[in-house]
Parts: structure tokens; sequence; C-alpha cells
């Protein structure tokens, strides 16, 4: 977001941007600063045809505002709707002889076997056992416990009012999920430094490949990224081939269900700025790149180069470097207008992308993948026109709402709901509320 806020503000942005935060595009479309995209996918609709069959009407119009038809960004596919697992030491499990948690109880009862059997399961390391790690970022991090907190009879309603942050702050339930970490964190089961590391910083990742950490909350895939040099591949390395983590499922709601609510299946928001002298020119480039063949080939690369073909016709990644490594994984930094594998066939597709992993067993891939949409339920999306409160709202809030989780989770116990309770009416009062009550307002209008 910073980036393209300097870009934009220089009039130095190129002709197609890309951000995960649209409040910062809307900020710039009121400042004249962004192309509306309406008028020219309507009069080119038919020169498009990869872009609109790969997006469809959903993510084409997800963003149109509801008085003026104008479009400021189109949304990315969200190709595999995989998210966030939570994963443990599943060797620690088995030296302590316990069954992989499936309840917040028996979660707890892990975390408690892990620091109460630190000498057998550390050795001399005893003292840098961390049972569960977390990073500044809680509301990510802790996502599938925060969501099992949620009441199963939220309605729509609540989800659009409250919805406008993509970690769930603001829903009923949330800090009593918060609660729970600020007991482990008193009970010294979460790494006591989690708020001494910023974004970027190694060290948590260094603790899980030294072998110390006995579960964490992470995107879905995590530990097993960055082939050799993964974190599950650096363990097994550190520690021995019997170590590795694996996904479970241990936060159930008050149905008794692992429900993770998700939106719709979007991603990037795909913008124009207004320095951009052939809009046209641009499309055609989007479409280019979102033909089958191309996202596809940007995707998987060459085979017997950065892939290779199973003999059950899945795709099994090859780690590559020099000039044709992939530089992220699936090469997302370039395929704009997709984010996750789509080889043209879903079974196709979860198939290999249990191959995409160097030295990591398929089960524990679909295991980590299966867990990750366990119970997931979609958001409707409801686009009533703009949200005028959330305009360059949405970093300052997040940093907020950021500093407000950390500070709690790290509170006496005794201070919990005094930290908690006082930095979320800050969060109201520096336009949380506002975002609510106009969010409010909307639904009300439109629904009269």
């Amino acid at each position: 977001v910073e980036q393209i806020n300097n870009l934009l503000a220089a009039g130095d942005a190129p002709d197609v941007c890309v951000t995960y935060d649209y409040p910062t595009v809307q900020t710039y479309a009121n400042m004249d600063g962004v192309i509306d995209l309406y008028p020219y996918l309507e009069e080119y609709k038919d020169m498009l045809p990869d872009l609109w069959d790969w997006l469809t009407d959903e993510n084409i119009y997800f963003n149109q505002d509801a008085e003026d038809n104008t479009i400021w960004a189109i949304e990315a596919r969200l190709a595999n709707l995989s998210r966030i697992s939570t994963f443990v030491r599943k060797d620690w499990l088995e030296k302590l002889d316990m069954p992989e948690p499936t309840t917040l109880e028996e979660f707890d009862k892990m975390l408690v076997a892990f620091k109460e059997n630190a000498d057998l399961l550390l050795g001399s390391d005893a003292d840098k056992m961390i049972p569960f790690s977390i990073s500044f970022d809680v509301g990510w991090r802790a996502d599938h416990l925060l969501q099992s907190f949620i009441p199963s009879d939220i309605s729509e309603k609540d989800h659009y009012i409250y919805g406008f942050d993509d970690r769930h702050f603001t829903k009923p339930g949330i800090k009593e999920g918060v609660r729970v970490l600020n007991d482990w964190y008193n009970r010294d089961l979460i790494w006591k430094d989690f708020p001494l590391y910023d974004s970027g910083d190694s060290t948590e990742d260094n603790l899980m490949k030294a072998g110390y950490v006995g579960s964490f909350i992470h995107n879905w895939d995590y530990p097993y990224r960055d082939g050799e040099d993964s974190v599950n591949n650096s363990l097994k390395r550190l520690v021995g081939e019997e170590a590795d983590y694996i996904a479970i499922a241990p936060f159930k709601n008050d149905q008794g269900k692992y429900t993770k609510y998700r939106g719709a299946p979007v991603d990037r928001k795909l913008f124009f700025p207004s320095t951009n002298e052939e809009p046209l020119a641009s499309l055609l480039y989007l479409n280019w790149i979102t033909k089958f063949e191309n996202r596809k080939f940007l995707q998987i690369g060459e085979e017997g180069v950065t892939h290779e073909v199973t003999d059950d016709g899945a795709i099994k990644s090859l780690s590559v470097t020099g000039d044709k490594i992939m530089n992220s994984p699936l090469n997302i930094d370039y395929t704009l207008t997709i984010n996750g594998l789509d080889l043209g066939d879903e079974d196709l597709n979860i198939r290999s992308i249990a191959h995409s992993y160097v030295g990591v067993d398929e089960e524990i891939i679909k295991q980590a993948y299966e867990y990750s949409i366990l119970d997931n339920v979609a958001i409707e999306n409801h686009n009533f026109g703009e949200v005028t409160s959330e305009t360059g709202m949405g970093p300052a809030l997040s940093d907020k709402r950021n500093t407000i989780l950390t500070q709690s989770v790290v509170s006496e116990k005794d201070k919990f709901d005094q930290v908690y309770d006082s930095g979320f009416k800050d969060y109201l009062n520096s336009g949380g509320q506002a975002i609510i009550d106009e969010r409010s307002k909307l639904w009300d209008n439109a629904k009269e």
C-alpha cells in the first residue's frame, strides 16, 4: 500500500496497478487519480473474452458503484479457497502418545504437555520451548481460533456492517478468542517475544526451523514453502527425518463445526492510474496474461525444467535456480488475475498442489489443504455503493488493530478487559464506528 501510494502521488505509477487494499483505490479515484474502467469494459467486452471467461461478471463488476456504475478496479480470482491452517509437530505428538487435538480443550492440553515435557522434547534446549507461536499480526495468525468464537447465528447484515476489517476484528465473539490467547500468554504457552518482531523478520521462522516451536497458525502451506529451505525441510535437517509439521482442525464453534468465513473468490484489485494513456492496450494485456495457456505456463513453467508430469498426469514442481527460478509460488507476482493453481480440472489441481512441495509427503499437503477449507462458509457480497468513511482509513485502522490485539494478548490477565475494551473504544473513535454506522445506514436504505 505504501509503495502504491508513493507511486500514485508522484504520478509515476505503472499502467496496471495491483493492491489488496480497495480503500486505497477509492481514495485516488476520488482525487481523479484512477480511470473508470466501466466504459472500456462495456465497449471492448468482445475483445476481452479470456478476461471475462476467467473473472466472470462477479469479479468484473464486484466493485461497481450501485449509483453511477463506475468501476475503479476489477478483482483477480482466487482459484483455490484454501487460506489458513493450524500446524503442530507430529513427532512431538507421537513422543507424548497424544492424538491430534480436535477441540480447543484438547489443544490447550497439548500446549501444556509440550511445556511440561520440554526436557523430553528438546533435551538441553528445554528452556527454548515455545508451545505456540504467533506474530504481531494476531488477527491473521490466530484466525482459526478467533473465528471459532464468532456466533454461528451471525446475520448477513452483521457480516456486512462489521466485515470491513479483513481480520474480523469488529465481529462479535472475537474478544473471547483473544482472551484465550491472553490466558496462554500468561501461562507461558505463547512465544514471549513475538511483539518485538515486525513483518519480514526471520526470527520466528528460524525458531521453527531450529525445532523449538510446537504449534502455530499460518497460511495453509506456510511450513512447506521455499523448497529445500522451507521450514519443514530445515526442521528435518536439524532435528531428523521424523520431524514434521502437520495440519490439524482443533477449533470448533458453538455448533461444533470448524467454520471459517470467507468472502467471494476475489483477490488482488487491478486498476489503472489516470496517467495510463492507453487503457485499452492495458486491458488487452490483462486479457493476454489471463488466457489459459499463458497463465498455465506462468504457473508451472517448462516441463523438465520447472516441473515434471507424474504417471497420474499431475504436475510436480522442480526446484530451479538461476534465470528460470520461480520468484514466488506459482509466479503469483506475474499472474495478475489469478491466485491459486488452475490446470483446468479441480481434481488435477489438488493432486498437483500435493506434488508442488519439495521433500514433503503428499498426504501432509492434502491434509493441510483439506483442513484449510473444512466447513468454509461463503459470505455473500453486498455492494451498496461507496462507503465514504472507509476512504483512506484502511492502513491506519489495520495498524491500530494490530497494536490493540498485541497489547491485549500480552496484558496481565486481570487487566485484559480494561486493555482490550479501551483499545477497542479507541479503534471505534478513530474511524471504526463511523464505518459501522455508515454501513448500517447503507444496508437499511437498500433493504427498505
